[in-house]
This record gives structure tokens, C-alpha cells and sequence, in this order.
């Protein structure tokens, strides 16, 4: 009798304090403000916020002045509220052809010249095979093309292919090639589609040198090139050209309240990047707004900021708005390869990336059920009347595409909290990536439940008394082993 009395005084006590910290998040929280950043975020007058307009500045420059207002520090190491990252805005070439043996390849319908700069004559071509060290070891390459299968076994998602790339570059330039050739073999992403949405300028972080070293797909057309001489190629590349452009993702931290605690830090971010200014809708409209994807993700940990300046958590608060997301996970790639808190003291991200919404009723989290910290996050959101729901379109791959994708490549544990919906259906189809996305058809009351949920599921977290775990089995639990030791 007395050990259930007990358990029920504990059970009263929690549910007190979880009903005393959503009071306090709802008495600070400022609705008009958090509507105006978001007005503000997705107005015309940023153009959609795509990385290579200059109006991206005005973006950067007030997601640092709503930090630093709100109390939050710049992180040591960066350059105030910036990690500057340099970026290169490259152009398909003028004309590009390759001809093989008797084969041509020509740009845009079977040859992508990714990277690098016009270049042409005959050349030797060395196969070496998936381009690991292995495969490079031992060969002759200078003054030479080397011929690559993309990416790598079990490693043919689109991110890895490109990270995979720029490995294999590195090596290629090291060993004197003067150029790449990938070959493009992926049954899963068909070459037309591929190539319709790499035949134009594309954004990639500079690596010095290596930026230069032209790096190429080709179709794989084993048929065509069956009999054909694949000793050297007869290259023309002409008109590439590459732009250098200032990138910054906007950092801060808050230092937390427990003096062992604090070493650790809650990652809590959002991309605020867009894809800009496209083709006119019905209406004439052509700038991309992206209120729901992600102005709406980066006005969450602007306010989550505000509110953790004021009320310290347990553990230290790392606050990020990443961009060049619709880049390719850029912005975030680039803290992940280049971290400025050591990653094996993050102990969990927190992660918004959105599309739309169809169910107001309910929080989708992409990830739930891969960590032992879902549990605060579906107590947190049912306080403000929410359900918390998993992925309802896995075949979407929605967790491989969005930013939280590069802290569990490294291990650590990270879900993506998103706005309610139960299919890729009609209704998210209608704004995702279209110039129909505005502040004004969104339903703001949402919005400000939305934003105040994910502060306080952050806050649970934040203060367990346990590190968040991937769940036995999941294809990133050994590399948290190794990140954190154990």
C-alpha cells in the first residue's frame, strides 16, 4: 500500500511539473513577435531566400540580430553568430563532349560536367573501379582521366554519392589525374531525372584546389561502348564557369544550469534556406517563399532560443539555422565535417524540416521510435493537445533528406520534428517547393502550438537525468558507440 502510494505521489509530482513548465512556456511565449519573424522570413522581400541571392544577407543577418536579442551567445570559433562556409555556384559548360572510341557523350543528355574548369584533348582513361584508397594505390595517373563507378557499395543514396565524389576527387588530384569520370549506374535514380536536375548551376562547398579538377558523370551506356577502344577519351569542354558565394550558417549556444551537465548540449535547428525565385504560378507569383519549408522550422528555434536564454535547462543549448539545405544538406554538412563544439558532446539534435501540414491535430516526427528519447517528445506535444506520430511515407526517404541526416551519420541521436501530415498527399503537394507557400494561407494558431511544443519536448530532454540512445539495432548505434565510447 505504501509503495503504490508512493508511486502515485511520484506519478502526481511529474505530471505537476510538466503542467508547470508548459504554463511558463505558454505565459513567455510572445505570439505577435514569432509571427512577425515568420511574416518577415517568408516575405517577398528575401526572395525566397535562395543561398546565391544576395538577399540571402538580409535572412542571415536577422536570424543573428533575433539571437543575439535574445540572449543567446555567439559559439567560440565562430565569426560572431556566423560559421562562414565558402561555397562555388558552378555552371553547366557551354558545350561539353567526350567521345569515346566512336561514342560521343554530350552535355545534358549523356555527360554532366559537375565541377572544375574547361579543358579539352586526348587523354588516357585509367578504370579504378569505386575509387577507395585501395583502388587508387599503385596506379599511374598522372596526366590522366581516372574512371569511377559512383559512389561505393551499399553507398548510393544521393548525398553519398556526391560525398563520395568529392573523396574520390581528393585522391584523383593527389595522384596527378587531371581529371574524374564518373560512371552513372544507380537501377534506383533514373539518369533522365538526374540529369534534369543537375543540367544547371550547381552549389558545392570549394575544396582549394581540388575545385578545379573537372569531375564528370557519364550515362553508363555499356551497349553503345561494347567493342568500343576505353583506352583514351577526346575531350571538349568550353564556357564553365564557377562563382565564389559567401555562405553562413547562424550559430549560438546558451550554457546550461547543471555544472556537469552543461559540458553537454541539445542541438536544436532548422535550416532557413529556400530554393528562391522559379517559375510563375497561375497567379504570376514566382517567388518561393517557403513559409511551412522552413521559415516556420527557423522562427521555432529562434523562439527556443529566446526561451532557454531566460530559463537554462539542465544541459547547454546548441541553436543552429543551417543553410544551403536545399543545396544538399550543405550548410549542416559543413558543422558536421567541421564542428565547432566537439561532436561527442552533442548528445542530441533536435532537428525541423518541413513540407506542409494536413493534421492539425498531430506532430509527425520523423525518426520516432529510433530513440530512447521519444517518450518526451510525445508527453511534451500531447500537453498542448498533440499527438505525436511517426513517418507516415517512409518511401518519401524523408529522414535521409534533411539535415539531421549528418549528426547520425556520425552518430548521434536525431529525429526531425515536423508539422502534422498523414501522407505526401494533394494538400502538401500544393505549397511544397511552390510559390503558393505564404504566411497568410497558414494557420497560425498551429504555427504558435507547433513552436511551443517543440520547446518544451527540447526542455525535457535537455534536463533528463539520461543521455538519449539510437534503440538496439538501428543502423547508427555502432557509430554512437564509437562516438561516444561505449
Amino acid at each position: 500500500m505504501q509503495k503504490s502510494l508512493l508511486t502515485l505521489g511520484l506519478l502526481m509530482a511529474s505530471s505537476t511539473l510538466v503542467f508547470a513548465q508548459k504554463q511558463d512556456i505558454e505565459k513567455k511565449f510572445d505570439g505577435k513577435e514569432a509571427i512577425s519573424q515568420f511574416t518577415y522570413l517568408a516575405s517577398d522581400e528575401l526572395m525566397g531566400r535562395e543561398p546565391s541571392r544576395p538577399e540571402m544577407k538580409l535572412a542571415y543577418t536577422f536570424i543573428a540580430k533575433e539571437l543575439e536579442k535574445a540572449g543567446a551567445k555567439p559559439v567560440p570559433g565562430a565569426n560572431g553568430y556566423y560559421q562562414d562556409i565558402p561555397f562555388k555556384l558552378s555552371s553547366p559548360p557551354k558545350t561539353g563532349n567526350i567521345k569515346i572510341g566512336d561514342f560521343s557523350f554530350n552535355q545534358g543528355q549523356n555527360l554532366l560536367v559537375l565541377e572544375g574548369t574547361s579543358f579539352s584533348g586526348k587523354f588516357e582513361l585509367v578504370d579504378v573501379g569505386f575509387g577507395s584508397a585501395e583502388d587508387f594505390a599503385g596506379k599511374d595517373l598522372k596526366g590522366k582521366i581516372a574512371v569511377t563507378n559512383v559512389g561505393a557499395p551499399n553507398k548510393l543514396s544521393p548525398n553519398q554519392l556526391f560525398s563520395e565524389g568529392r573523396a574520390k576527387a581528393v585522391r584523383a588530384k593527389e595522384s596527378g589525374a587531371v581529371a574524374i569520370i564518373e560512371r552513372f549506374n544507380v537501377p534506383s535514380i533514373p539518369w533522365q531525372l538526374i540529369s534534369g536536375f543537375l543540367n544547371r548551376p550547381q552549389m558545392s562547398i570549394d575544396m582549394g584546389e581540388v575545385s578545379d579538377m573537372p569531375y564528370i558523370w557519364v550515362e553508363d551506356l555499356k551497349n553503345q561502348l561494347t567493342g568500343q577502344n576505353l583506352s583514351s577519351a577526346e575531350v571538349s569542354i568550353t564556357g564553365k564557369v564557377t562563382t565564389d558565394i559567401e555562405g553562413k550558417n547562424v550559430l549560438a549556444w546558451i550554457e546550461g544550469s547543471d555544472p556537469k551537465l552543461k559540458n553537454e548540449f541539445i542541438l536544436l535547428s532548422a535550416h532557413y534556406d529556400h530554393v528562391g525565385v522559379g517559375t510563375p504560378d497561375a497567379k504570376g507569383d514566382s517567388i518561393y517563399n517557403g513559409a511551412r519549408d522552413n521559415a516556420v522550422g527557423t522562427v521555432a528555434v529562434l523562439n527556443a532560443a529566446k526561451y532557454f536564454a531566460q530559463n537554462p535547462p539542465k544541459r547547454s543549448v546548441l541553436l543552429a539555422l543551417w543553410t544551403a539545405e536545399e543545396k544538399g544538406l550543405l550548410g549542416s554538412g559543413y558543422f558536421a565535417s567541421n564542428p565547432l563544439i566537439p561532436l561527442n558532446q552533442i548528445i542530441y539534435n533536435l532537428n525541423i524540416d518541413n513540407a506542409g501540414y494536413n493534421d492539425t491535430s498531430i506532430i509527425t516526427v520523423i525518426g520516432l521510435g529510433r530513440t530512447s528519447a521519444d517518450f518526451m517528445i510525445e508527453e511534451a506535444v500531447a500537453e498542448f493537445g498533440l499527438t505525436a506520430k511517426a513517418d507516415p511515407s517512409p518511401e518519401q526517404g524523408l529522414y535521409d533528406r534533411s539535415d539531421n541526416v549528418n549528426f547520425a551519420r556520425k552518430g548521434i541521436p536525431a529525429p526531425s520534428f515536423t508539422l502534422g501530415f498523414t501522407a505526401f498527399d494533394d494538400e502538401i503537394n500544393k505549397y511544397y517547393h511552390k510559390a503558393g507557400d505564404h504566411v497568410e494561407d497558414f494557420d497560425l494558431n498551429y504555427a504558435q502550438v507547433y513552436w511551443k511544443s517543440y520547446i518544451l519536448s527540447a526542455q525535457k530532454i535537455a534536463n533528463w537525468d539520461q543521455r538519449p540512445m539510437w534503440q538496439a539495432g538501428d543502423k547508427y548505434e555502432e557509430m554512437s558507440k564509437q562516438l561516444y565510447g561505449k
